[in-house]
């Protein structure tokens, strides 16, 4: 029986669209496609969701690949990116449900230490992440999904039983690995209806 729900943030409870972000700061579309390129490569950001490369390494990085004159809103891009992602229709009433029936709600999240140290200054981020019953950032800690470390490492620090646990993520790599050390899943394809049916039935 499902006591705990443990969801992933990026693409599940949020929208997290590189080219949106990035035409918050540069108008020219052709700019934009570039620069969202090199601003949200996975070689800096797999390293981001691990710990291992700071904000001003990546900036450097991003300098480095595009033209100067895009520098300056190139970075105001990174610096700013979290606070332009739009919550997924449906998320938050189902975890309000959740609430309402007595579970809890954990939020497991490969992100950066940069997001962990500064989501709080986003009302809706902190009003939203104030809903959860513990937050667990893969940068802050050095562990990442899909690893048995840090699903155990959820579990541990929360005194949870695996087998008690749901984990809702857009990702089958890391279902995978929350299948691998017992706690249940659920595939979210973006359509909040089939998780809502998923969890209520025809309540």
């Amino acid at each position: 029986m499902t006591k705990n729900y443990i969801f992933d943030f990026g693409k599940v409870l949020v929208d997290f669209e590189p080219m949106y972000m990035t035409a918050q700061y540069i108008g020219d579309v052709k700019d934009q496609k570039d620069a969202a390129k090199v601003i949200f490569d996975r070689l800096y950001w797999d390293k981001l969701d691990e710990g291992t490369i700071s904000d001003d390494e990546v900036k450097a990085g991003i300098r480095s690949r595009l033209p100067e004159r895009l520098w300056e809103s190139a970075c105001a891009v990174y610096d700013n990116w979290y606070r332009h992602l739009p919550e997924i229709e449906g998320m938050r009433s189902i975890l309000l449900r959740l609430k309402n029936k007595g579970c809890a709600l954990f939020l497991l999240s490969n992100i950066s230490k940069g997001f962990a140290e500064n989501y709080g200054n986003v009302s809706s981020l902190k009003e939203l992440f104030s809903l959860f019953d513990g937050l667990v950032f893969s940068g802050p800690i050095g562990m990442v999904k899909p690893t048995a470390e840090i699903f155990n490492h959820l579990l541990s620090l929360n005194g949870l039983k695996a087998n008690e646990c749901t984990f809702v993520d857009d990702n089958s790599a890391n279902i995978e690995g929350a299948k691998a050390v017992g706690i249940n899943t659920f595939l979210f394809r973006g359509d909040y209806r089939e998780l809502e049916k998923e969890i209520f039935g025809e309540e």
